[in-house]
Formats: C-alpha cells, structure tokens, sequence
C-alpha cells in the first residue's frame, strides 16, 4: 500500500473513529435513558415507521452517493443536475409515503402509526437533499468535517430527546434525533458544498452514473429486505412488544459493527477507487484490512455471547430480560458481519457493482429463508434469531468466494489465511470466559462485566504480543523513550 494511500485511510479512520467512538458512548448513554422511560411496545411501534421509510429512502438514493464517489469525470452541472433530481424525487417519495402513513397505520392495527410516519416523512426528505452534499464530502475525504458534523449532531439531537421524554413527550421523543439530525447535517453539508437547483429532471446526468448506480440500486433493495422484513414481519405476526424486544437486541448487536467498520468503510470507497484499475494491488491491500477485522470482530463474538446478560441489563434495565437470548444469538454473527460489512466498498472500488448486486442476490434469499423459518414454523424470536446466524454465515463464504473467483480473479486461499491466528485467538478467549462464566454467575452484573472484561483484554493484547502480530510493549517502550527525550 503507498505511503500516500495509507496516510489518506489512516486520516480517515481516525476522524471517523473519533466520531464514531465518541458516539457509542452518547449512544448508550440516550438509549438506555430511552429504555427506561419507554415500553418496548413503543419502541416497536417507532421500529415498524423507521424500517418502512427506510425502503422509500432506497428509491430517493439509487445508489447515486457511491456512484458520485467512483465517477471522476463529473462536471459542476452535472452535479447540480443530479442534485436537482434528488431534489424532486425526494419531494414526490415524501409525499408519496405521508400519505400512505393511512395503510400502514391500518395495515398494522395501530392509529399512533399515522402521525409518526407523517412526522418522519421530513426526515425522508432531507436526508435524499443531502445525498449530493454529502457524497462530494466523502469523494473529497473531508472525514474531519463529517467526523465534527455528526458527532455535534448527534450529541445535541440525543439530548434534546432525553429531554423530551422526561417531559412526557413518550415515544414521540424517540422521534426527534432522526429528523433533527437529517434536517441539521442537510444544511450543514449544503453550505459546505452548495448546488444549484435547475428545473430539470437531470436525467442526461443520471445517465452518466447509470450503469454504476444501477446495480447499486438494485443490490440496496434486496438488502433492504434482508436486513429488516424480519422486523416488519414480527411487528405483524408477532406482536409489537417481542418486536420491541428483538429490535433492541438487534441495535445493540449492530453497534459494534457500525462503529468498528463504520469508521473504515466510509473511507474505503473513496481510498481505495484509486485503485479501480489495479485489482491485483487493491486485493492484497484488503487483506490486511480483513486479517485486523479478524481480530477485532471475531473476538467480539466471543465477548458479547458471555456478556449478553450483563450488557442488556446494565443499559436498559430489568424490563428487557427477553431481549438476553437473543441478543447472544445474534452475538455469534459479530464477527463476520464486521469483515463481510467492508466487502461493498472493495466491490465499488473494483467497478464491479454487478457482483455486488448477484451476491446481495444470494444473500437475500437466504436471510430471508431463515427469517421466514424462525416466524412462521418455530414462531420463537430465538428461533428468527437462529435463522438469521445461520444464513450469514453462509452468506459470509458464498460473498467471498465470487469476490475472488470473479472480481480479483485469484485464488481464495490468500483470503482464508488470514484467519489462522484470530481463530486461535478465539478459542483461547471461549475457554477462559466460559470458566469465567461459571465463577461469577451469581455475581454482582457490574462486578461481572468487569471481570469478564479484564480478562477479555488482557488475553487479546497478550496473544498479539506474544505472537508479534503487534508490538505492543515496542511501542509503548519508543513513546517513552520520546517523552524522556523531550523532557
């Protein structure tokens, strides 16, 4: 990897780290004050009108951000022409799904539904305004500016929805963040990168970004579905309280993953599209990005299937004990969904929308099967759960292998050696923490937590030592050495 590109990702990551981490925190800190002053029958209410106008926001975007980020060619009108076509979209997909807040308020039984769907049609609106603004600051690798803007957004949205709901706002406060974040970052991004408004439908731009975005627009459906018909399905059939219950385990099952590769594949894409002509190097420089994912997100899996109880009962409180079995399920699939979360950056940066479109293909179907399976044949929410570790798994070797065979056109082999050492890693970490877990069963949820995490980190950063996959104690010796030196 050049000096250059490696100092362009490492600058990215940190920024978005910074945002990121320092976002896990004021995350945890909202939610569980959320929890606490909100029934999860509430919260699975808010859950059926987030996940419903997430599918219309796919058809506002159609994979337009990531094809501004790969097209260098585009001019300042043919910016302005595409924006003007989010601009009108977004207008025609807000009203579109204000009004049939009605069919989904009857569709689901439940009036409250009518004006939640009405009030987060704003936030449809504003977040397809900003899809131009926004792309151009991710094409430009302003990370520090993102970094700054969602961090501030987030810290003033979370705390004004505390507010709210000590006020008695109830789940309307959870209302607020989304639609004071998607209004706020427009304007904030808008000024950064202001676009002219043309009466124009911009298609003779759109056809420039066409065949790119169209295979992205494609794959983002069928990923829709996949990632979220189990939550539409178990609001309907299953009740809107176990929806509440599952969503949860859910979100925070994600959190890791969002703020691990969140942090990496937003810089990916415009890193690595340098490379979009040299897939041997562009290959063997996200190796090295999988085999630290490894590390990270394969030991995770092993953390939070031990810590599952103390996590859910800690932030959220006793009310969420059904969320503990399948919150560590859904544990198991940390790990995969960490690396296979980075694979859509490598396809983009490769030009090669069509397989990322073949194997979201793929995937959907058995994600699906097996959401299908745990609702309507064992009609458990650990049995959707179940279905839904399984089919990624799956997933994460079918997506992989067409990566390799087809997109890089070299040998797997590269890929799977990269897991040798995280695995054995793993398997160290699974034996102390299941002996752990039988010490302090009974224990204190706090104490418990924090012994299952000292133990956790002091295996990890004596395994990397010991093996020299990082030179911890070389480091840490060289940074004092310099403060000595300095002083």
């Amino acid at each position: 990897m050049p000096s250059s590109t490696k100092k362009q990702l490492l600058s990215g990551i940190t920024y978005t780290a910074i945002s990121k981490y320092i976002g896990i925190v004021i995350s945890l800190i909202v939610s569980g004050i959320l929890a606490r002053l909100i029934s999860p029958k509430d919260f699975g209410i808010v859950t059926i009108a987030t996940v419903i106008i997430s599918f219309f926001g796919i058809f506002s975007d159609l994979g337009i951000a990531p094809a501004i980020i790969q097209n260098k060619e585009l001019s300042k009108k043919d910016l302005s022409n595409i924006f003007s076509f989010t601009v009108w979209s977004g207008l025609f997909l807000s009203a579109c799904f204000f009004f049939a807040s009605w069919l989904i308020a009857d569709y689901y039984q439940t009036d409250i539904l009518l004006p939640i769907c009405q009030v987060l049609a704003s936030n449809l609106l504003f977040s397809t305004l900003n899809i131009v603004p926004n792309a151009l600051l991710m094409k430009n690798k302003e990370f520090k500016y993102i970094a700054y803007r969602s961090l501030s957004v987030q810290l003033i949205g979370g705390l004004v929805s505390v507010i709210a709901a000590l006020m008695g706002a109830g789940l309307y406060a959870l209302l607020i963040n989304p639609v004071f974040s998607s209004i706020v970052i427009f304007i904030i991004s808008y000024r950064k990168y202001p676009q002219r408004l043309r009466w124009t439908a911009g298609l003779s731009s759109i056809n420039k970004i066409f065949q790119f975005s169209a295979y992205q627009f494609l794959f983002n459906v069928i990923n829709f579905f996949s990632r979220n018909l189990d939550k539409l399905l178990i609001g309907k059939y299953m009740g809107l309280s176990p929806l509440g219950y599952y969503d949860k385990s859910y979100r925070l099952m994600m959190l890791p993953l969002q703020n691990i590769t969140h942090v990496i594949t937003p810089v990916m894409h415009p890193v690595f599209s340098e490379f979009q002509n040299d897939l041997k190097h562009l290959s063997w420089s996200y190796l090295k990005i999988v085999r630290l994912l490894a590390f990270l997100g394969l030991s995770l899996s092993v953390f939070l299937w031990f810590s599952a109880r103390e996590l859910i009962l800690l932030i959220f409180g006793n009310q969420w004990e059904k969320s503990v079995p399948v919150f560590q399920i859904l544990s198991i699939t940390v790990g995969i969904q960490i690396i296979l979360s980075t694979s859509g950056s490598i396809f983009q940066a490769a030009n090669d929308t069509k397989n990322l479109f073949i194997s979201g293909f793929l995937s959907a179907i058995l994600n699906i099967t097996g959401m299908l399976t745990g609702i309507f044949f064992f009609k458990t929410l650990e049995a959707v759960a179940w279905g839904i570790c399984i089919s990624f798994i799956i997933n994460f070797v079918q997506c992989y292998w067409m990566m390799y065979k087809f997109t890089f056109k070299i040998s797997l082999l590269h890929f799977w050696r990269q897991f040798s050492s995280p695995v054995i890693l793993c398997l160290i970490q699974l034996g102390a923490l299941y002996l752990l877990s039988l010490l302090v069963n009974n224990m204190n949820l706090i104490i418990s937590f924090a012994l299952k995490g000292l133990v956790f980190a002091g295996l990890s950063l004596l395994y990397i030592q010991l093996t020299k996959e990082y030179d911890l104690w070389g480091q840490i010796s060289s940074y004092l050495t310099k403060l000595k030196k300095s002083s």
